[in-house]
């Protein structure tokens, strides 16, 4: 499977707007691999993509994304999902307003996100129904799985009590990716589909020392209830035996550079971070 990182950035993109501090500095000067822009994903096998972040026309445009044929949420977090008007973008016929069939867009979701975006409006009404009038989309809900053309995706939730992110494991002729991308605590690792994986992508966790502004976590942040440590996400990803792990979702607050990360990378065996436009082919 061939599968892009369209985005590597978190709540806060880099640079931060207005932000002057050495990593915004360096980023606004250097751009990409230091500069990064909302999370979103590409699964290459079947022009699979995986959110939509504000920025994510500049990021179709920026890796030659030149068809997208399923669309899939891993929860509705506005960092996740505000740019999802790329489907008008997309597929609008101006002649007509409508879209042109064939730049249709599937877009698949568990039942859980799709009772829950059918509730957001827009001035046009619900939204979701609106871009289905309109042709740019077609909906499909599941329960636990789906096949897309020759890939299997299964959905698992991450119950949070208010809201359920999902982790989605995503298999292709015994080749298998599970995409973690947010939001992942507790994580289901006793699920025999996660175990084992030749792709864990999923965020680090929480950094608990050098972070801007000299910031400690308190024992009882909220960012606890929802992310690991990341040493509690390494020790994870080795318990669940993934075989290789990417780290996305890299916020702006952990006060960490490029550079820094790749120094990271250096040091522990079987890992990487992400930047935008990574892309890997998984054997």
């Amino acid at each position: 499977m061939e599968i892009t990182i369209l985005g590597s950035g978190g709540c806060m993109v880099i640079p931060k707007p207005c932000c002057d501090c050495p990593v915004c500095v360096e980023a606004r000067q250097r751009g990409v691999p230091y500069e990064r822009t909302g999370p979103s994903a590409f699964i290459h096998d079947e022009n699979l993509l995986i959110d939509t972040p504000a920025e994510i026309a500049l990021q179709l445009n920026r890796c030659k994304i030149m068809h997208v044929d399923y669309l899939i949420f891993s929860h509705l977090d506005p960092d996740h999902i505000e740019g999802i008007r790329v489907v008008e973008q997309i597929a609008l016929d101006f002649r007509t307003w409508k879209a042109y069939p064939e730049k249709k867009i599937q877009l698949i979701l568990p039942e859980y996100l799709y009772n829950r975006l059918k509730k957001i409006r827009s001035a046009y009404g619900p939204l979701l129904e609106y871009y289905e009038t309109q042709g740019f989309i077609e909906t499909t809900f599941f329960k636990t799985h789906i096949k897309v053309g020759d890939t299997d995706i299964t959905g698992i939730g991450v119950d949070r009590g208010t809201q359920i992110a999902f982790i989605y494991v995503i298999e292709k002729q015994g080749i298998r990716i599970v995409y973690a991308p947010c939001d992942i605590k507790p994580f289901p690792e006793n699920r025999p589909e996660i175990a084992d994986a030749d792709l864990l992508v999923i965020q680090p966790g929480i950094f608990e020392t050098g972070l801007k502004h000299g910031f400690a976590y308190p024992k009882h942040h909220i960012s606890r209830t929802t992310l690991y440590t990341f040493e509690e996400t390494l020790e994870l990803s080795r318990r669940i035996g993934a075989k290789r792990v990417l780290f996305i979702h890299l916020e702006e607050y952990w006060n960490r550079s490029h550079d820094e990360y790749l120094n990271i990378t250096n040091d522990i065996d079987g890992i990487d971070f992400a930047h935008d436009g990574y892309h890997a082919h998984i054997k």
